[in-house]
């Protein structure tokens, strides 16, 4: 038999060749299959390294911004984002990569939770889309946003609950992201889950040392019997610190009208709210009404915040009520600046506490001083008693002797003279000694209708009515406690007075009150926008009252043109003997 591979050396050829060119095949197969390992080895290494970096810091802001990065790097994504949710469901912050300030400022306010965004908060699972546009709860882009198609999202649990979403788009060398993303990106959005709850924890810890030691100054300053302007001063300053807040101001009651007038500031702007008198409609007055905490992502654009033109723009902010709900003592306004983020949860409860520790503080200690106001009363009481009953009794009955004599030395005029002259200083005496105990009785029954604050929001209240607007009330300084009668009682009429010009003349928009009281003076100074004086116009009799009210306690009076329209009124008297 002939064997047929012989007779045919082109077959015999390609027999050969076809087990090599399987040999290159499975050769192939194979090293398309280690190249895959090495790649998912290097993606497994890639995400242990970024677990490793989420998880080597316990500061949450950095935290969070390393998850947004590691979640992009891993996937190949172009854009990235970190959404973190409130209370409600909402979306409260929002962190990027990809994206750079300038397109993040024509895009504006950060989403709010709409689209295939609130998609991912309502159904907090893994999310996978080609094309964006494509999907049924599209909303579209803002403008000045980048066009965006390829999809992945996934939620972050932190002990089983929600804290925010992971959104990442536009996947970099292919159309779209595949399974492997998806898994790489829940494997690293359960790791982001146990680094924020570990950072938040540190930061409990961290913010809770921080308000017992707060706590316990305050408490100490308190009971020590220091000055309660000082105290407060301190209340704002550590307030601020504790969360890292840009502005934090203290607003007190004034008057019976449910104003309040802020006492203490402490961070940015602070010179600009010190002394503002916020309306009703404030939210500040909301919370004193209410006694009820309330919280703001914008208290600038919000319409009852402010105190009129003076009031400064405002980001992110709460108001704790300082005290129970039947006995609220003041405002606390803990706030941010437009374009930082809004405070977590962790921070408001924080404030609320110490609010409440400082409320507590200040009834113990007042209660303390009334205790010891009532034993100096009640000593006062005794004094008083005794100098009517016993000192003024025994002098009265002394001059009575003394003038029984002045009949046996008639005879002797030197001797009658002198003795004479000690009956009388005698009955001054009785004299002094009467209106002093007299004079301290009005002054407390003059403290017990008010003091001066309470009248000048009175009298600007007033004029209210007549301007048709609230004027921006400020006032700094110890009014209460630094001016004397005098200038309290001219000081109302000339605010009344100057205001009562302004809607006659005016014809103004927007008045700025600022009442100061220093060490050596009392100011007031009124400006307003409206057309001005006229040149032509002489001095108006109201005005030359005003000028006379200054001139009899020693003070100035001037009037000059405000800028870039308008008048500003300054009244000016001196808290001397010679002045006030």
């Amino acid at each position: 038999m002939v064997d047929e591979r012989t007779q045919d050396p082109g077959r015999a050829g390609a027999d050969r060749t076809l087990p090599q060119l399987r040999m290159d095949e499975l050769l192939e197969d194979l090293q398309q299959q280690v190249v895959q390992v090495r790649a998912a080895r290097d993606r497994i290494h890639t995400l242990l390294d970024a677990v490793l970096a989420i998880g080597s810091d316990l500061d949450l802001a950095v935290v969070l911004q390393r998850i947004v990065e590691s979640a992009a790097s891993l996937v190949d994504a172009k854009y990235g984002a970190l959404g973190v949710l409130g209370e409600e469901g909402t979306i409260k912050q929002f962190l990027t990569v990809g994206v750079d300030e300038e397109a993040v400022s024509r895009i504006g306010h950060y989403p709010r939770g709409e689209g295939i965004l609130g998609l991912l908060v309502r159904r907090p699972e893994p999310l996978r889309l080609a094309n964006l546009a494509e999907h049924p709860a599209s909303s579209g882009f803002p403008p000045g946003h980048p066009p965006m198609t390829s999809f992945l999202g996934a939620p972050i649990q932190v002990r089983d609950r929600v804290f925010g979403n992971l959104y990442l788009t536009d996947k970099q060398g292919a159309a779209e992201f595949d399974a492997d993303d998806e898994a790489v990106l829940r494997t690293l959005a359960a790791a982001a889950g146990v680094a924020i709850d570990n950072a938040r924890l540190y930061d409990d810890a961290r913010r809770k040392q921080r308000w017992l030691a707060a706590s316990d100054e305050l408490t100490r300053s308190l009971l020590s019997g220091e000055e309660p302007a000082s105290v407060l001063e301190t209340v704002v300053t550590t307030a601020r610190e504790l969360v890292k807040a840009d502005l934090v101001t203290l607003a007190v009651p004034v008057g019976d009208s449910g104003e309040l007038v802020v006492e203490v500031a402490s961070g940015a702007q602070a010179d600009e709210v010190r002394g503002l008198v916020l309306s009703g409609a404030t939210l500040a007055a909301k919370v004193f009404a209410s006694g009820e905490t309330i919280t703001s992502d914008r208290a600038g654009a919000e319409p009852r915040v402010g105190g009129g033109a003076s009031a400064p723009e405002l980001g992110p902010a709460f108001f704790v009520p300082l005290g129970t709900r039947d006995h609220v003592r003041g405002i606390l306004m803990v706030a941010n600046l437009p374009d930082r983020p809004v405070f977590p949860e962790a921070a408001v409860d924080m404030i609320t506490g110490f609010g409440n520790q400082v409320a507590l503080t200040m009834d113990v200690a007042e209660h303390r001083r009334d205790t010891e106001r009532m034993l100096i009363l009640a000593d006062r009481d005794r004094i008083a008693r005794d100098l009517h009953d016993l000192v003024i009794q025994r002098l009265f009955a002394g001059a009575l002797s003394l003038q029984s004599t002045l009949g046996r030395v008639a005879d002797r005029p030197q001797v009658s003279e002198r003795v004479q002259r000690v009956v009388d200083d005698l009955d001054d005496t009785i004299k002094i000694i009467r209106s002093t105990i007299y004079g301290l009785r009005e002054s407390d029954e003059r403290r017990a209708l008010g003091g001066v604050r309470a009248h000048v929001v009175t009298a600007v209240d007033r004029a209210a009515q007549l301007l048709g607007f609230t004027p921006a009330l400020r006032m700094t300084g110890l009014l209460d406690t630094d001016v004397p009668a005098a200038c309290a009682e001219h000081l109302p009429a000339v605010l009344g007075e100057a205001l009562s010009n302004v809607a006659r003349h005016a014809g103004a928009t927007a008045v700025d009150v600022h009442v100061e009281v220093t060490d050596a003076t009392l100011r007031l100074r009124v400006a307003d926008n409206g057309r001005g004086l006229a040149p032509a116009v002489t001095r108006r009799s109201g005005l030359a009252n005003l000028q006379c009210r200054a001139e009899e306690l020693g003070g100035t009076f001037s009037l000059f043109p405000n800028v870039p329209s308008g008048t500003v009124l300054e009244w000016a008297v001196p808290l001397s003997p010679n002045g006030c």
